[in-house]
Parts: structure tokens; C-alpha cells; sequence
């Protein structure tokens, strides 16, 4: 098969053929359909992520066909059409048991753990455990972005951060996690200050639902800004970026109480205002994403319309121009959703 390769941390990737892989007894083998060109690939790529292993193939956001089962796998036949979640849970341990997948004890993920989806097919893990069925209606670009990033937005908005209708939530970056948290904060009734360096951002998440927007460039304090908008501070702010700027950001626009979710990957631990989490009795949370059996409301949301994950994809590119764009993200990662089609 053709696949995205690099050979070096940090050193432009190349396509070029491989191996096709093989289903594991309990995995599967998915024709990748689409797959979604994600900052966690760019941080992989830079030797971010210690479980990678050189040479590797990023890509962990994905749709496509059932090419292959493997022979312990009874809920799926070549043929289905599915999407996975970025986490590939066993199924068995204790957090598995309790509901908890995103957060398993053996997790695999394509595209760190193994090899992943910048290619024309890629091995799953666990398959009964983690493959969701994709609807008809929905094409393969648009339930690609449902995997990462569209799901870790909806369970850190709705979940981890408990939006609720009136309150205001503020969103520090505008890439792919960040326009779906707007949109699905919006949907739960809530207001949204949407910050980011972008004029372009801003204008999608102004289409998405944003009540007001910070352009964050120019040394604006952008923690002081979202509180005066909002008359003291956000209810729930997340960081959608991943930087200490971010980070810190994000809990000075906090009001009193007020609850922050960290979304985005960081590179290293960032300093934390400890001083302002405990005065003001705040509350920090992760979120790593969305186990397969929660997947059903977000798709109810999607099929009747209330979320449209289909008008985040802005732009759509062949496999060739995978390792320019990974190498992209760095500098200028764009607004919206990049989809790379193996197969285009």
C-alpha cells in the first residue's frame, strides 16, 4: 500500500510503499476512506509523543470500509462502514469496565502506538470494543473528524466542562477542536468568546455560533479581555491550542468557581497559577477524548442537523500532499479541518 513515512523526528515525511498490514485475531484491517490532518500528527512528527518508534506512519483520525477481520471478531464484517475513536480501548481492564475507555490501561492508537491512517489501509485494535458504525448519509470526510477532534470537543463541552444553556464559555484556539467546541457550545444554549491569532478563525467561529471574538494578536491579554466580555469571567473556558500561553490564559478568564478543561496537547508541563485555582476555588480537568459507546448522542446531534461537523472540513488533499501540510501546521495550521483522501 501507499503510506505517509518518516524517517526521522522532525525531517519531512515521504510516500512511498509498504507493507499492507494484517488484522490482529481481536482487530481489524479499514480501507481508509478519509483521514483527518490533526496538530496531534504535527506533535507526533516533532518526536513530541515517547510511543512512537521509527520509521513510522502517522494519522489518527479516520473513516473508511472493513477490508479485513480478524478471526475473534464477531460484530463486524468486511464491508461496514465505520469510524474509531483516536484511543483504541481493550475492553478488559478496570477503566474499561467502568465505562472509561478514553482513558484504558492498554489503550493502542493508530498513528502513535502503531502505524496509523496516512495511508490506503490501516490495523485496529480490539475491533468489537471500539469501531462505531458510520451513517449512510454521512461521507467519509465529514466522520473522519468525528474521531478526534469533533468527539474530544463534544465530551470536553458537554461532559468534562457540563455547558450549560446561558453560560459563557470561552474557547482559546480556533483550529479543528476549537471551531467544534464553539459549535457544540453553542448548540447547549451556551454564549462563546472565541480567541485566536486568526482573522480567518475568527470569522468561522463567528459562522458557528461565537457571540464575541478576541483576536489574540498584538499582546492582547486575552484573559482580561474574555472577563470583561463576559462581566467577571467565562463559567467554562477550555484550551484548545495546547501552549503554556494558552494554558494560563484560559484560567485567568475564569470566574470565580469557574471550570477549565485542557483539550489541547501540550509539548511540556506548563506553570499553572496555582494561587488563582485555589482563591477562586477553580476547577481544572483533562479531557483525552471519547469512548466508542458515547458516540450515539453526538450522532444523533449530527443526523438532525443541530451539529454540523460536515462545515468544519475546509479543505480536502490527495495523500502526496500529506507531508507538506503535516509539516505546515507548525507555522500556519490553518482554519478548520484538513482531509487527506488515500485514494483521491
Amino acid at each position: 500500500m501507499r503510506a505517509v513515512v518518516f524517517e526521522r523526528f522532525g525531517q519531512r515525511a515521504g510516500v512511498r510503499e509498504v507493507p499492507d498490514p494484517v488484522p490482529a485475531p481481536h482487530g481489524v484491517v479499514v480501507r481508509v476512506g478519509a483521514t483527518g490532518l490533526c496538530r496531534s500528527d504535527w506533535h507526533g512528527w516533532q518526536g513530541h509523543d515517547p510511543d512512537i518508534a521509527l520509521p513510522h506512519v502517522p494519522g489518527h483520525e479516520l473513516a473508511g470500509t472493513v477490508e479485513a477481520v480478524g478471526a475473534l471478531v464477531t460484530r463486524h464484517r468486511p464491508g461496514d462502514r465505520v469510524t474509531v475513536p483516536f484511543v483504541c480501548a481493550c475492553g478488559t481492564c478496570a477503566s474499561c469496565a467502568a465505562g472509561d475507555q478514553q482513558v484504558c490501561e492498554r489503550q493502542t492508537q493508530p498513528g502513535f502506538t502503531h502505524w496509523g491512517s496516512f495511508a490506503e489501509y490501516v490495523a485496529l485494535d480490539h475491533a468489537d470494543v471500539n469501531l462505531v458504525a458510520v451513517p449512510d448519509e454521512l461521507s467519509f470526510g465529514t466522520a473522519a473528524a468525528l474521531g478526534c477532534r469533533f468527539a474530544t470537543a463534544f465530551r470536553a463541552v458537554v461532559a468534562q466542562g457540563r455547558a450549560a444553556p446561558g453560560e459563557w464559555v470561552a474557547v482559546h484556539g480556533c483550529g479543528g477542536v476549537g471551531l467544534s467546541a464553539v459549535m457544540i457550545a453553542a448548540a447547549a444554549g451556551a454564549r462563546v468568546v472565541a480567541v485566536d491569532l486568526s482573522p480567518r478563525a475568527l470569522g468561522l467561529a463567528r459562522r458557528f455560533g461565537a457571540a464575541h471574538c478576541v483576536d489574540a494578536s498584538g499582546g492582547v491579554d486575552t484573559a482580561a479581555a474574555v472577563r470583561d466580555l463576559t462581566g467577571g469571567g467565562a463559567h467554562l473556558s477550555l484550551d484548545a491550542l495546547g501552549s503554556p500561553g494558552t494554558c494560563a490564559a484560559s484560567i485567568g478568564g475564569l470566574r470565580r468557581r469557574g471550570r477549565h478543561v485542557q483539550v489541547g496537547l501540550l509539548p511540556e508541563d506548563p506553570a499553572v497559577p496555582m494561587a488563582r485555582v485555589i482563591a477562586l476555588e477553580l476547577e481544572l480537568l483533562g479531557s483525552h477524548g471519547m469512548a466508542a459507546h458515547a458516540y450515539p448522542p453526538m450522532l444523533e446531534a449530527v443526523r438532525s442537523g443541530l451539529l454540523r461537523p460536515d462545515l468544519l472540513v475546509t479543505s480536502t488533499i490527495p495523500l502526496a500532499a500529506a507531508p507538506d501540510a503535516l509539516a505546515a501546521m507548525g507555522t500556519a495550521p490553518g482554519a478548520g479541518v484538513t482531509v487527506v483522501e488515500p485514494w483521491a
